[in-house]
């Protein structure tokens, strides 16, 4: 039988403490930092209480961030009794123009969607995560010839990822 080298015995030494830490209580996924004992997540849906109301926002919007929460942790979406609570509304959707084009007959030469959604999130494991935010996202668009029906689907979509990578990374990545 061999006998270690001293060389072996001081790096395995020096492996044991940085593999025990790497074994510490939290578990990151994507640049998530989720408490070891958190098992569960309440996702409520969000009203539309905005000015212009959009039938399906609502419902878009909520599921977006359940399937951000179930693609990015090993949590489980619950309906109650959750270690932690996403609850919340939109406040805002609204379409500006930002650009001016002509000035004798003035015409928008690009437009601004803007959604506001406020968020409570309740971590019931460490009360000092949970926060009350709101947060904002806008994309501009120019509309041509195209109908705003024909954009607004599409503009909604990438304003809700946007919002909810922003609404999980100040929940669960501490930024």
């Amino acid at each position: 039988m061999k006998q270690s080298t001293p060389i072996k015995k001081i790096c395995l030494l020096l492996l044991l403490p940085a593999v025990t830490l790497l074994n510490s209580c939290s578990v990151k996924l994507n640049g998530a930092s989720i408490p070891a004992e958190m098992k569960t997540v309440t996702v409520a849906y969000f009203e539309n209480n905005a000015p212009l109301v959009i039938p399906t926002l609502s419902a878009d919007f909520t599921e977006a961030l359940k399937l951000r929460i179930r693609n990015q942790t090993r949590l489980a979406v619950t309906q109650n009794n959750a270690d932690a609570i996403f609850e919340g509304r939109i406040t805002g959707y609204d379409i500006k123009p930002v650009a001016l084009q002509n000035n004798n007959a003035p015409t928008a030469g690009a437009n601004r969607l803007t959604i506001r959604v406020s968020v409570k999130y309740t971590n019931n494991l460490s009360p000092k995560q949970s926060f009350e935010e709101s947060f904002e996202k806008f994309r501009e668009f120019n509309m041509g010839s195209q109908s705003l029906e024909s954009v607004q689907n599409q503009l909604n979509k990438d304003i809700i990822a946007q919002l909810s990578e922003d609404i999980f990374n100040r929940a669960f990545a501490q930024w």
